[in-house]
């Protein structure tokens, strides 16, 4: 079976880059939900589907640590944060706070410190 073969029946199952049901796994709505709950100043970026990745949300607290999970819609993302009441925004338009970063730079420098 050659690559494109196995790449075009991964969408017709519903897998991979056409995969859209509009619902989200609860493990997730959960990892998104605890990552927020102890985490003090969380803001939500909502990242847009590419050609390369589906629609995410990357959720980022005050120190800069960070999150991101697969999510089926902006629209989704958006409600996501307001249920939270929390920040959301459009990456694509305000891009990444410094902080996150600083975050990756400093475990980079020191990853025996996460």
């Amino acid at each position: 079976m050659g690559w494109w073969k196995r790449g075009t029946q991964k969408l017709r199952r519903g897998g991979g880059a056409g995969r859209s049901s509009g619902k989200v796994d609860d493990a997730i709505t959960m990892h998104l939900q605890e990552f927020a709950s102890s985490h003090r100043g969380v803001e939500a970026f909502i990242e847009p589907r590419t050609s390369v990745t589906q629609t995410t949300l990357l959720l980022v607290a005050w120190d800069g640590e960070w999150t991101r999970r697969v999510v089926p819609s902006p629209e989704w993302g958006h409600k996501f944060a307001e249920s939270l009441q929390i920040p959301g925004y459009d990456a694509a338009v305000v891009g990444y706070p410094q902080r996150m970063r600083d975050y990756n730079t400093r475990n980079k420098k020191h990853p025996d410190l996460r």
